[in-house]
């Protein structure tokens, strides 16, 4: 794997805060990129994200209603600087309400990218109605296309369902649909079978290296498929070619797939080394729980709650306040794999992907 140009971030020297009303942190990154959670609740069992008995239910006063989330995504918007917003879960489509969710952000900000990270059980009767709504792009987790192994690794015999859905969201024009997997011990071997497969579908499929955010706390560093292992196994079937990022902050790093074409142009693999190659530096993400608490580091347990300000009556201006000061605190890197790493409290179906 090549070397990336992202430097190590260093805090201001003077460790005052501009006078900006963007998201800055002292390392001098940006947060425009936001996710937003919309609930624990999920229709599968992932043993590295949930536990198999699913996680402990939101009261659903603490959960944020379909108009708060529209007021805080418009406010981050608007106020803030966030140029994309994203809705996650858990499994965003446990809401009923999600395609009020997306048309009330559409409405509220013509101009705001809208995307989606779904599971995709159940997208199929769906998908429709959220592109109409405004919805912009989609991302869908799956990280086999092999039945039996899609079970003993969701709990839940539901991989039919996802690829309808998957096919669903590229029939109703979602361009590109974007596949997460998650490589594992026990389906690297079919890691190949899946990027077969993205290629034939006409799908991006992206590989994230699993991270110490599962429920059951079983996460090991030892056993974690790495991503130069990950390309190893797919280098073995494909000639594949480096091709870089598609901005300094996403967390991809694109690889060509060397004489494949996806709607003709050259077809790509993305990798994201959360762990190995960590991309602390350029991170610009900034994240809302269920709860509306702003967490500005996915390993962070530093939370502030925002929507207790804003039922408080609080105006947007104090809101937009509350959230910089919590966005300033931000952690240089989660530092896995150093003597102070600690793994968050909260697993990921809890925080929100």
């Amino acid at each position: 794997m090549t070397a990336t140009d992202i430097p190590s971030p260093r805090p201001r020297p003077d460790g005052a805060r501009p006078a900006t009303p963007l998201l800055i942190d002292t390392f001098g990154r940006t947060g425009r990129d936001l996710r937003v959670s919309l609930t624990e609740k999920c229709s599968l069992r992932c043993t590295y994200c949930m536990p198999e008995e699913g996680l402990p239910p939101i009261p659903e006063a603490a959960r944020m209603t379909t108009d708060e989330v529209i007021r805080l995504v418009t406010l981050a918007h608007h106020d803030l600087g966030v140029r994309e917003v994203r809705f996650t879960g858990g499994e965003p489509l446990m809401r009923q309400d999600l395609e009020r969710i997306v048309a009330g952000t559409r409405e509220a900000c013509p101009d705001l990218p809208v995307a989606l990270t779904t599971n995709g059980v159940g997208l199929e009767h769906r998908v429709g109605a959220l592109v109409e709504a405004g919805l912009d792009r989609i991302n869908i987790s799956l990280d086999t296309v092999d039945r039996l192994e899609f079970a003993e690794l969701t709990r839940r015999d539901r991989l039919p369902s996802v690829l309808r859905g998957v096919r669903a969201a590229v029939e109703a024009g979602l361009a590109p649909v974007k596949v997460n997997a998650v490589p594992m011990r026990a389906t690297l071997p079919g890691a190949p079978d899946l990027l077969e497969w993205a290629l034939e579908e006409g799908v991006q499929l992206r590989f994230i290296e699993e991270m110490p955010l599962d429920a059951d706390n079983t996460w090991s560093r030892v056993e974690m498929v790495t991503a130069q292992e990950l390309l190893d196994v797919l280098g073995a079937r494909f000639d594949l070619v480096p091709a870089g990022r598609e901005d300094p902050s996403a967390p991809a790093e694109l690889w060509e797939v060397a004489g494949r074409s996806v709607a003709g142009s050259p077809a790509h693999v993305g990798v994201i080394a959360t762990v190995t190659r960590n991309f602390c530096a350029a991170c610009d993400r900034t994240r809302l729980t269920a709860e509306g608490t702003v967490r500005s580091c996915l390993f962070s347990d530093d939370e502030t709650d925002v929507l207790g300000v804003l039922r408080s009556g609080a105006q947007d201006a104090e809101i937009a306040r509350v959230w910089r000061g919590a966005m300033w605190g931000k952690q240089a890197g989660h530092g896995i794999g150093g003597t102070a790493f600690h793994r968050p409290r909260r697993s990921m179906g809890a925080i929100g992907g």
